[in-house]
């Protein structure tokens, strides 16, 4: 009987290993206590839960929807997002070493710093003006 059962179901769903997956899902309900849609006749779960895919006595769409959500680990829920990007951008300029705008910023000269003319290096020659050697 379960023969003439799938053929009738692959005329309903072509793909076979989607009806298996249907079937067996279909066949748990029923095993969690739903109600049939089709006389048992002495049948197990898998075979009525065939018999009623391929009778169309149960909604397709609806057992997809059961099958999906019941192979899922994790459910995502849509929430709106956070506009974080104002602190992200700030985090990551401290990061970078990047200075705000309205930071303040010493300065100093040479002098405060203690560099002598020893200490900087040879003239700077300028490529725009003539050598002395020319």
């Amino acid at each position: 009987m379960a023969r003439v059962t799938v053929e009738d179901c692959v005329e309903r769903v072509p793909n076979r290993f989607e009806i298996v997956l249907l079937a067996a899902r279909r066949a748990r309900e029923i095993a969690a206590g739903s109600m049939l849609t089709v006389d048992r006749d002495n049948d197990k779960n898998p075979v009525v839960s065939l018999r009623e895919i391929g009778d169309g006595t149960i909604e397709l769409g609806e057992l997809k929807e059961n099958l999906v959500h019941s192979l899922q680990r994790r459910v995502e829920v849509d929430e709106p997002e956070e506009d974080n990007m104002a602190a992200l951008m700030s985090a990551s300029n401290e990061w970078a070493g990047v200075i705000q705008e309205n930071t303040a910023v010493e300065t100093f000269t040479a002098d405060e710093v203690g560099v002598t003319e020893a200490d900087t290096p040879a003239a700077e020659t300028n490529a725009d003006e003539p050598s002395a050697d020319n």
